[in-house]
């Protein structure tokens, strides 16, 4: 079987082509698994199936965390599969991609750089209070697409001074909130400048930190700019690098949340049997 390894500002994915080199897509929460595991295997923060798409889209997106669990939607992995679909000729430098979240759209800004419309908002709760350990936290939480990719945003001054440890184990334990029934990724955010961010993302599925999550960026700038904290503009620096967010109104109502950043090939290689089967 072969694959390709890809990253979206440092996270990221193994591709698997289900057109060029069809499988049993029923085996795929397993291989997610065993292929994500960065000590026995090519190791990668997600497992992302290019497959034909059922509707009017050039072709369809299945994404699956490291731990196996199917994921609505990936917003980095969406860059990166664009850019792949456009290098295999699946379609132009404009491409419609089926996820389970809805529709998205993506453009070819460069050979690296790609832009995508993040599913619309379908939940939103500027203001959503939880409390840990007997400390509240006000947060706004954001679901894109439907059904929704759940994320809550929380502000965290001096997030690079923060220590990780402690960071992880608010990010794990707001992640299994009761609060929150689907989960949610969770988005510390700290305000560095007028429409510029500072973010980390303690990601379910992966249940540690990555090097950036599209879908939080997209979320976590999205509330912001609905509580007038920043605008409809804003540069994000994540670990892997940055990502830009725009938002395109008709009039107040969001319209387009576009994502844009980079989409990286890695490496192409074989995946041997014996390490499937683990």
């Amino acid at each position: 079987m072969r694959f390709t390894k890809m990253n979206g500002a440092g996270n990221d994915f193994i591709l698997l082509d289900a057109i060029a080199e069809p499988f049993d897509e029923s085996a795929a929460s397993a291989l997610a698994r065993s292929l994500c595991d960065r000590r026995r295997s090519i190791g990668a923060d997600g497992l992302m199936l290019v497959t034909r798409a059922e509707g009017d889209a050039d072709y369809r997106m299945r994404f699956y965390n490291s731990d196996g669990s199917p994921g609505e939607m990936c917003g980095n992995g969406a860059r990166c599969i664009c850019r792949y679909g456009y290098a295999r000729g699946y379609a132009g430098p404009i491409q419609r991609v089926e996820t389970t979240a809805g529709l998205v759209t993506g453009w070819r800004i460069t050979e690296d750089q790609y832009r995508i419309r993040l599913n619309t908002p379908s939940v939103v709760e500027l203001e959503k209070q939880l409390t840990v350990d007997g400390r509240t936290y006000r947060c706004s939480y954001v679901e894109l697409g439907s059904p929704g990719i759940p994320h809550l945003a929380l502000e965290m001054p001096a997030l690079a001074e923060q220590d990780e440890d402690a960071l992880r184990r608010l990010g794990r334990t707001l992640r299994n909130h009761p609060a929150l029934p689907k989960g949610a990724n969770i988005n510390f955010y700290e305000l560095t400048g007028p429409d510029e961010l500072l973010e980390k993302t303690y990601e379910r599925g992966v249940e540690d930190f990555t090097y950036a999550c599209g879908t939080g960026t997209g979320a976590s700038v999205y509330a912001l700019a609905e509580k007038r904290r920043c605008g409809d503009h804003a540069e994000v620096e994540v670990k892997g690098g940055l990502l830009i967010v725009d938002i395109v109104r008709d009039g107040k109502k969001c319209r387009d949340l576009l994502l844009t950043g980079p989409a990286s090939m890695v490496c192409t290689g074989e995946i041997f049997d014996e390490a499937i089967s683990q």
